[in-house]
C-alpha cells in the first residue's frame, strides 16, 4: 500500500463537513458521525488511493499527459510542487471555462505568449511605443499566470486529478463530455457520480491533500521510470539487431556468390563439352561452298 491508515489519521483526511451539509451518495465511505462532522471510513480511502495511484501509474508509463487542478488555497501550492517534480500540467489559478473543450483556443492563447517572447528577442518590441510595450507586457503576465503550467499541454489530456470536485465542476463537466478519466480527492459534501476514481477524504486540508498528492505522484513517477527502462531496453534491442545485422547478411551473400560461380563454370563446361562433340562438316561440302 502506498498509504496507511496512521498516515492518513494524522494527516487529517477522516474529518469530513458538518452532517446537514452532506451529501447521501457518499454514505458508503463514511464511517460514523463525532458531534455533527461526519467521519470518513480511512480503510477505504486507504484502497481507493491504491487503485487510483495504480491507474495513474499506467497513463504515465503510456506516455500520456495526466492535467492536476486544484485552485483552492490549501491545494494551490502543493500541486504546483508535485506536478512539477513529476513535469505534469496544472492549474492552480482560475478554471478558464472551455479549457478542455475549447482545446484549440487555448492553444491559440499558449502561442500568443510563445510570439510575445519572440517579439521580445527579435527587436520587434524596440519599435513600439511605451504604451503598447506595457499592454503586451500584462498581456503576457496575466496569460504566464493562467496558462504558463499547461504551455507544454499540446494536446487533450488523458486524465485529470481533481481536489474538490464541488469546486472544480466545470472541470469536472468538460472532462466528462469528452469521456477523459476524471481522479478526484472528494468530500462529504460532494457528488461522487461523475467521477471514475473516487478518493474520499478532507479536501479542505492542505495535509490531508499533500499525503495523497505525495502518494499519487510517487506512482506517476513510478509509471515515468518504467517507460524509461522500457525505452532504453527497445534502444538497446534496436542497436543489436543493426549489429547482427551484417555479420548475417555476409554468410548469405558469400553463398549467393559461391552459386554464381558454380552456376557460371557449369554453364562454361557444358559448352566446352558441346563444341568438342560436335561433328565436322565433310571435306565435300567445304569446296562446294
Amino acid at each position: 500500500m502506498r498509504t496507511n491508515f496512521d498516515q492518513l489519521l494524522e494527516a487529517g483526511c477522516h474529518f469530513g463537513h458538518l452532517k446537514r451539509k452532506w451529501n447521501p451518495a457518499m454514505a458508503p465511505y463514511i464511517f460514523a458521525e463525532r458531534n455533527g462532522i461526519h467521519i470518513i471510513d480511512l480503510n477505504k480511502t486507504a484502497v481507493k488511493i491504491e487503485e487510483a495511484a495504480e491507474a495513474l501509474k499506467n497513463i504515465a508509463k503510456s506516455g500520456r499527459k495526466i492535467l492536476f487542478v486544484g485552485t483552492k488555497k490549501q491545494a494551490q501550492e502543493v500541486i504546483a510542487i508535485k506536478a512539477q517534480e513529476i513535469g505534469m500540467p496544472y492549474i492552480t489559478e482560475r478554471w478558464a471555462g472551455g479549457m478542455l473543450t475549447n482545446f484549440p483556443t487555448i492553444r491559440k492563447a499558449v502561442k500568443k505568449m510563445s510570439s510575445i517572447d519572440k517579439m521580445m528577442t527579435d527587436g520587434t518590441f524596440d519599435n513600439i511605443s511605451k504604451r503598447e510595450k506595457l499592454q503586451i507586457t500584462r498581456q503576457r503576465e496575466k496569460l504566464e499566470k493562467n496558462l504558463g503550467s499547461i504551455a507544454d499541454l499540446t494536446r487533450l489530456p488523458s486524465a485529470l486529478f481533481v481536489v474538490d470536485v464541488m469546486k472544480e465542476h466545470i472541470a469536472v463537466a468538460e472532462a466528462n463530455r469528452l469521456g477523459i478519466p476524471v481522479f478526484g480527492i472528494v468530500d462529504t459534501n460532494s457528488d461522487p457520480s461523475n467521477i471514475d476514481f473516487i478518493i474520499p477524504a478532507n479536501d479542505d486540508a492542505t495535509k490531508s491533500i499533500e499525503v495523497i498528492l505525495n502518494a499519487v505522484a510517487a506512482a506517476i513517477q513510478e509509471g515515468l521510470e518504467e517507460r524509461k527502462v522500457e525505452k532504453a531496453d527497445e534502444e538497446a534491442a534496436a542497436a543489436q539487431q543493426e549489429e547482427e545485422a551484417p555479420a548475417k547478411a555476409a554468410p548469405a551473400a558469400k553463398e549467393r556468390r559461391a552459386r554464381v560461380r558454380k552456376a557460371t563454370t557449369t554453364e562454361a563446361t557444358v559448352e566446352k563439352v558441346a563444341s568438342a562433340e560436335a561433328p565436322a562438316a565433310p571435306a565435300e561440302e567445304a569446296k562446294a561452298e
